[in-house]
C-alpha cells in the first residue's frame, strides 16, 4: 500500500481541537491495525515555541531527539504509538531559513526567489521527509483558514493533492456550528464561509468535523453537506466532552474512521477500541479520589502544563483513582496572598523559567517536607528542593540557584557550561548565550539506586528519560547535602550529572532534573506519577469516593 496522508485544517476560531482530532484520528486508525505518523505545521515565524512565553503558546513538548514543539505533539504520543521527532513539527521561520540559506548558497541558480514555488516547495519536501514505513501520515496545519501566515501552508497542501493523487490524499476540515441560545438553534454559516474560505484557495474538504456543544441533527448535516459540496455522511458531529479520551469513540460512532479508509482505499481490520473504552471507564468510575497541589507560576493558563495534568490522570488510571488538581500561583503564595496547601494530599512543583514566583515554591518545598506530604519535584521543583534542604537542613541561607541569583555563596545549582550532547558532541554556553535551542533537550540514560523509590517505581536499573534545562545540580555540595538526608538515587552513567534526589526518613519525596509528563499515555502511566499518585493515596488515606 501507498503511504497515506491526511491532511486536517481548521476554521472560524483557534483552540477548537484540531491536534485533539487529528491525534484521534491517529488512535482510531490504529485500532484498525494501521501505523501512524504525525506531524504539526506552525505558521508563525518563530524557530521553535522554545523561546515563547507559555502564556503565549502553552506547554513546550519536547521530543526523544530533542526538539522543542508545539503542544499538540504531546497529544499525538499520547493517543497514538508514533514517537514523533524533529522532523515532525516545523514552521514559517525554519521553512524560509533553509530557503534564505539555499539561496545565499546559489542553490536556485540566480533565479528569483519566491513563495511560489520555493517556499511551497520546500513544505512539500519537509511534509514527504516524514518517516518511511508507516501506512498513514496525519499532517495538521496550525492556525485558521484566512489567516495570511498559514496561506503557503495551505497552497502547499493544495500542490500535494495533485502530486499524490486523491487516493492517497484526505482533506479533514475542524469547523464551528455554534448554538446560538437567544435564537435557540445551531447555525451553519459559520462553516460554510470557512469552507468557502478552503474553496477558494483550492482546497475542497473531503470531510467535515462540526465542533458543536450537542449533537448535530441530520436535517443539519444535510444542510452543511449541500452547502459545503460533501457527502452527508461526511459532516461529523465533533461534540464537547468532559474526558478527551472519550474523542476517538465518539469520531468511530459517527463513522469517521470507515469515512476515511473508504475514502483513501485501504483495506483494514475492524477497530478494536476496547482499552479506550475502558481507560473512559476508569476515569468516570473510579475507586477513590486524591487532591494533587500543583504549585506553578503559569496556572492561569491549564495549556502551560498540559502533557503534566494529563500525567497526572495517567497515574489516577493506574490506581483507579481520581485526580482532583488544586493549581495554586506560587507568586500568591510568596506575596502573602494565599497560605499553605493545607489539606492535599500531595505537592507538585513543576518546570518554569524567571525568578517570579520562586520563593514561593521553595516554602511549599518545605512545607511538604516538615508535614510529610508526598513531594513530587519536576526539574525546576528538583532544584528548589536541593535548595531547600541546603537552606533548612544543612543550614546555609545564602544557598541558591545561580540562575535566580548570580552572586550566591553556595551555587548549589550551576550552570554547566561544557557537557557532551546526545550525539557525543561538546557543547559550550555561557550566561550570554543565545536562549533559543541551547538547553540540554531531549532523551537521556539514567542509571537507578535499586534501594529508592524510583527504582521501585521503574524496577528497572538504566532508564531513558526527556530533559529540557540549563542549569545543573552541583556535585560540589553532593556529600554536604547527602549528610543532611539528601540521597541521590538517579544519575548520569557516567556519574558527572545528578538527575533524582529523594529524601530519606521521608514518606515520598522525590525530585527529577528530567520531565516524566512527556512519556505518559492513558494506556502506558509513566511509573513515576503512578507512584505519586499511589503515595498519595497512602497519605489521604485511600478516600473512597
Amino acid at each position: 500500500m501507498r503511504q497515506k496522508f491526511i491532511f486536517v485544517t481548521g476554521g472560524v476560531v483557534s483552540s477548537l481541537g484540531k491536534g485533539l482530532a487529528s491525534a484521534s484520528i491517529g488512535a482510531l486508525l490504529e485500532s484498525r491495525g494501521l501505523t501512524v505518523m504525525m506531524m504539526k505545521l506552525d505558521p508563525y515565524i518563530n524557530v521553535d515555541p522554545g523561546t515563547m512565553s507559555p502564556f503565549q503558546h502553552g506547554e513546550v513538548f519536547v521530543t526523544e531527539d530533542g526538539a522543542e514543539t508545539d503542544l499538540d505533539l504531546g497529544h499525538y504520543e499520547r493517543f497514538t504509538n508514533a514517537v514523533v521527532s524533529k522532523k515532525c513539527n516545523f514552521t514559517t521561520g525554519q521553512v524560509y531559513d533553509t530557503v534564505i540559506s539555499n539561496e545565499r548558497k546559489g542553490v536556485y541558480l540566480g533565479g528569483t526567489v519566491q513563495v511560489i514555488p520555493h517556499i511551497t516547495n520546500e513544505i512539500k519536501r519537509r511534509i514527504l521527509d516524514v518517516e518511511d514505513g508507516v501506512d498513514v501520515v496525519i499532517v495538521e496545519i496550525g492556525g485558521t483558514v484566512g489567516d495570511i501566515e498559514s496561506l503557503p501552508f495551505l497552497e502547499a497542501i493544495r500542490q500535494l493533492r495533485n502530486d499524490l493523487g486523491k487516493e492517497n490524499s484526505l482533506f479533514i476540515h475542524l469547523t464551528l456550528v455554534p448554538f446560538i441560545k437567544s435564537a435557540d438553534e445551531m447555525k451553519t454559516k459559520p462553516t460554510q464561509h470557512s469552507v468557502k474560505e478552503l474553496r477558494e484557495i483550492g482546497i475542497q474538504p473531503d470531510i467535515l468535523l462540526c465542533r458543536t456543544e450537542g449533537d448535530l441533527p441530520l436535517e443539519l448535516k444535510k444542510k452543511i453537506a449541500l452547502f459545503c459540496n460533501v457527502e452527508t455522511d461526511a459532516v461529523i458531529t465533533a461534540k464537547d466532552v468532559d474526558i478527551i479520551y472519550e474523542v476517538p469513540l465518539r469520531f468511530h460512532k459517527e463513522g469517521l474512521d470507515e469515512k476515511i479508509t473508504t475514502k483513501l482505499n485501504i483495506w483494514a481490520r475492524k477497530p478494536d477500541l476496547s482499552s479506550w473504552e475502558k481507560i473512559v471507564e476508569t476515569i468516570r468510575n473510579p475507586e477513590h479520589e486524591v487532591e494533587i497541589a500543583v504549585v506553578g507560576k503559569y496556572v492561569k493558563l491549564k495549556d502551560s502544563y498540559k502533557s503534566l495534568n494529563e500525567a497526572l490522570v495517567h497515574g489516577g488510571i493506574a490506581n483507579s483513582c481520581r485526580v482532583n488538581i488544586r493549581y495554586i500561583d506560587s507568586e500568591e503564595i510568596e506575596n502573602g496572598d494565599v497560605g499553605m496547601p493545607e489539606g492535599v494530599d500531595g505537592i507538585l512543583v513543576p518546570g518554569g523559567f524567571g525568578n517570579r514566583g520562586i520563593e514561593g515554591k521553595i516554602s511549599v518545598i518545605r512545607f511538604a517536607r516538615e508535614k510529610g506530604i508526598p513531594y513530587f519535584g519536576i526539574c525546576l521543583g528538583m532544584q528548589l528542593a536541593v535548595v531547600e534542604v541546603c537552606r533548612h537542613l544543612a543550614n546555609i541561607e545564602d544557598a541558591h540557584s545561580i540562575e535566580f541569583n548570580e552572586n550566591t555563596s553556595c551555587p548549589v545549582i550551576y550552570l554547566m557550561e561544557e557537557w557532551v550532547d546526545r550525539e557525543n558532541r561538546i557543547q559550550k554556553r555561557d550566561r550570554f548565550s543565545d536562549k533559543g535551542g541551547t538547553m540540554r533537550l531531549g532523551s537521556y540514560p539514567c542509571k537507578l539506586t535499586r534501594d529508592s523509590h524510583a527504582y521501585d517505581a521503574y524496577g528497572k536499573e538504566l532508564i531513558y528519560e526527556r530533559h529540557r534545562h540549563r542549569f545543573e545540580f552541583n556535585n560540589a555540595y553532593r556529600e554536604q547535602l547527602e549528610a543532611c538526608g539528601l540521597h541521590v538515587t538517579g544519575i548520569s552513567p557516567d556519574g558527572t550529572l545528578i538527575e533524582i534526589v529523594e529524601l530519606r526518613g521521608h514518606p515520598w519525596f522525590l525530585g527529577c532534573q528530567f520531565h516524566p509528563e512527556f512519556k505518559s499515555k492513558p494506556f502506558d502511566p509513566h511509573p513515576l506519577f503512578r507512584a505519586f499518585i499511589r503515595a498519595s493515596l497512602v497519605h489521604g488515606q485511600g478516600k473512597k469516593r
